[in-house]
């Protein structure tokens, strides 16, 4: 099947051919035919699929030769749970629209509100968001939703796990009834499912690959070491084998900074990309890795999502995931639109339970080894830990403190946007230079703030709120500090 086949216009067509896309993915040919006949939809999509292009295509196909939408108003949203998928989703847009006169931007936190405000103050035909800085945008009344035709949630799955569900009913609410909804999910889980029907009924359900059949087109191997030889063995690695580049993910945002502080003494080209770095260095280091000026790029679970580095060959698990989904997220950066890709676990004896956990969700034995220069001595303790299967609990949102998105200002109320006092998101976010929103990075320079249990660090969107909002339908108590460390 071809694009032309699917619906899709000559100025895209001329789009995807000069980014050479000759063919539609899967997921591709499934979801386009369904939103251009301006069905609703809910579609699980791994990542390297080709989702983004399935609901972006079509967007366009629908919007560029309709009318443009008045001042602050815009005609398609799309919320994203990172600052990093929003800005991909947004580059994607520019991509494919760049023979239409569509209209797009990005607004996330860790960057000036004021330039995101100007964009928007002319009306825009797409909005790709995240939900906090959304909801200061909204509240500032730099934006409206009441023409809003099409709603996008990617990785809502994502979403919930962060705690987003009150900022997204909110924005929700203030969309107009008959819009059409599109929902992105890794899985269907239960939650996902409350939450697509509460969006409007008959949704179309499409599923292009399971898990399984995604990540088993990467080759895929653990290799037992010490802990305290992991940095070796990743350098020696890197070196003897010549790796051209390499994604290397740590579970917190000081282990990304002395991985890579152990690779540069090395003589290794690394960067990093974590919530105590701000947006601009973010971006930078970002920039840098997709022109292959860093060779490695050591990164945390969150600020990660959203990179799309084509034929990118390695990904490397420093630190085994404590949750299976997150190693499939992982994973997913290589072996991308059918590409080859190795995915590297480091784990010790200390991590074997979480290996069950990824092995039981994807129905598969990984390959064990490990390298015969740096041969594991650390034993597993009296109590067998590797030898039984440890399912980790459900992921709990561990929001706190002063580690905070700048976007993400606790917020009180909602019902008065432009009002004062506890209705009035991010305090002083409006000032150029002050403690909130509008300040790049606000306090997420300080590492180790008491936020610091938050999962995937500061380089998400904060939900609202003065508590630490729970995962959808999940009445458990979030208990940060025993179950993350810092990130």
């Amino acid at each position: 099947m071809s694009f032309k086949e699917l619906g899709l216009s000559e100025p895209i067509l001329k789009s995807l051919e000069e980014l050479q896309h000759k063919e539609p993915s899967e997921i591709q040919q499934q979801a386009i035919p369904v939103i251009l006949a301006g069905n609703n939809l809910m579609a699980a999509a791994q990542t390297g699929t080709g989702k983004t292009g399935s609901f972006v295509l079509p967007m366009i196909e629908i919007l560029h030769e309709q009318a443009k939408p008045y001042s602050k108003n815009i005609h398609a949203l799309v919320l994203t749970p990172t600052r990093e998928l929003a800005a991909q989703v947004r580059e994607s847009v520019n991509s494919y629209g760049k023979f239409t006169s569509i209209t797009s931007t990005a607004v996330f936190g860790g960057a000036k509100i004021f330039p995101q405000k100007a964009k928007l103050k002319k009306g825009l035909d797409i909005l790709v968001a995240t939900p906090g800085r959304l909801l200061d945008l909204i509240n500032q009344r730099a934006v409206k939703l009441d023409q809003v035709k099409i709603l996008v949630l990617d990785e809502a799955d994502h979403m919930l796990d962060m705690g987003f569900i009150d900022d997204i009913k909110k924005i929700i609410a203030m969309t107009p009834p008959g819009r059409q909804n599109l929902l992105f999910s890794a899985t269907f889980s239960p939650q996902i499912k409350k939450l697509a029907q509460s969006l409007g009924d008959e949704l179309v359900e499409i599923s292009a690959q399971s898990p399984n059949t995604t990540v088993s087109k990467i080759k895929q191997v653990v290799y037992h070491i010490d802990k305290n030889k992991k940095n070796d063995l990743l350098a020696h690695m890197i070196k003897d084998e010549q790796w051209s580049q390499a994604l290397v993910f740590s579970r917190t945002k000081h282990g990304c900074e002395k991985i890579a502080a152990h690779l540069n003494a090395a003589g290794i080209q690394a960067g990093t990309i974590h919530g105590d770095k701000t947006q601009g260095a973010r971006t930078k280091a970002l920039r840098e890795f997709k022109e292959k000026a860093v060779r490695i790029l050591v990164a945390t679970d969150v600020a990660a999502r959203g990179i799309d580095i084509s034929n990118l060959p390695f990904v490397v698990n420093f630190d085994m995931p404590t949750y299976p989904n997150d190693y499939i997220h992982r994973i997913g950066r290589t072996g991308r639109a059918g590409q080859e890709g190795t995915a590297i676990s480091l784990m010790s004896v200390d991590e074997h339970k979480f290996l069950r956990g990824i092995e039981s969700l994807l129905k598969i034995k990984i390959d064990q080894t490990s390298h015969e220069t740096f041969k594991p001595t650390e034993k597993p303790s009296g109590g067998g830990g590797d030898s039984r299967s440890r399912k980790p609990r459900g992921r709990k949102p561990a929001f706190s403190g002063n580690n905070r998105s700048s976007d993400s200002k606790s917020r009180n109320s909602f019902s008065k946007p432009g009002g004062s006092g506890a209705g009035r998101p991010g305090g002083n976010s409006s000032r150029p230079g002050g403690s909130g929103a509008g300040r790049p990075g606000g306090n997420s320079s300080r590492p180790g703030g008491s936020g610091a249990g938050r999962p995937g660090g500061n380089n998400t969107e904060k939900p609202s709120g003065n508590k630490a909002k729970k995962p959808y339908n999940n009445k458990r108590k979030s208990n940060a500090k025993t179950r993350w460390n810092k990130d």
